[in-house]
């Protein structure tokens, strides 16, 4: 009875410790901020999409934080034997759906929509084309059309920088992601990839309400939002009417656009984006 019981505490000690390492944030690809100012003739370009980052190291498709996503098992099935990184993806200005779709713990039919874009194959040799044609060629041998490359553009001018992310901002994109073709796979931050948006864009969390007023008389006008830095700010515009009938909840983390800073060192014209995923 006595090793019986010892055994189970330590089969319980063994799950608990494999829980813990299935929620351990993997060391991916993080991006830096484009400055106007450097060159980036001669990198490649490619369409920053609004959909949710998800690893798959191979055996486990996870999000950025490394917390398990429950996707059908025929998805997980087309995934090739070795890492890849991109967005669950459907269309543009779509996230809150693609969210409320992977959120599932069963999941359903509604994944038939979602695709897997591909900016990136982790821990193979070569420069970023080289990387993916790793990817391409699996699936030339093994095709899944859910599985797509995120298409890669070389950039000849500052000129074309400018009007590909007009054009695609206009098309509702979220903007660009600029990389350096023959840096070699890294994690972390490097200025050798960079997103390339008409606005910057941070993070804030949701520390009170501001009433609303007119035609928002009994809903949220604004959320009370603390930066990273301590100073208190309120984002009113880019909520929906049922985002200020049930706003997100205190405590939230929110994604926010803004354009510059005022003298004071404030975010100017914030505008609400999303909820930052917890999964």
């Amino acid at each position: 009875m006595i090793l019986k019981g010892m055994l189970k505490g330590l089969t319980a000690l063994l799950l608990c410790f494999s829980l813990l390492s299935y929620a351990q944030q993997p060391d991916v690809l993080l991006l830096k901020t484009y400055d106007s100012s450097q060159d980036v003739t001669g990198w490649l370009m490619s369409e920053k999409l609004d959909g949710m980052r998800a690893i798959w190291n191979g055996h486990m498709l996870t999000s950025r934080q490394g917390n398990p996503i429950n996707a059908p098992q025929w998805f997980i099935d087309g995934l090739p034997p070795f890492a890849i990184d991109g967005e669950l993806w459907t269309k543009r200005g779509d996230f809150e759906n693609v969210l409320s779709i992977v959120r599932q713990q069963t999941p359903d039919d509604r994944w038939r929509s979602i695709s897997y874009n591909i900016f990136e194959v982790p821990n193979q040799s070569g420069g970023l084309l080289a990387r993916l044609a790793v990817l391409e060629d699996y699936l030339t041998k093994h095709p899944q059309t859910f599985v797509k490359i995120i298409k890669q553009s070389p950039i000849s001018s500052s000129n074309q920088l400018k009007t590909d992310l007009e054009r695609i901002t206009a098309l509702g994109g979220e903007g660009l992601v600029v990389r350096k073709p023959e840096t070699q796979y890294h994690s972390g931050r490097s200025a050798d990839d960079l997103k390339v948006k008409q606005y910057q864009d941070a993070e804030c969390t949701v520390i009170g309400y501001k009433a609303g007023q007119g035609k928002y008389q009994g809903k949220t006008g604004a959320l009370q939002c603390q930066l990273l830095s301590g100073l208190t700010i309120y984002i009113g515009s880019g909520l929906s009417d049922q985002q200020r009938e049930f706003p997100p909840k205190i405590g939230s983390v929110i994604t926010f656009k803004y354009y510059g800073y005022t003298k004071n060192n404030i975010p100017r014209f914030p505008v609400f984006m999303r909820v930052r995923p917890t999964e």
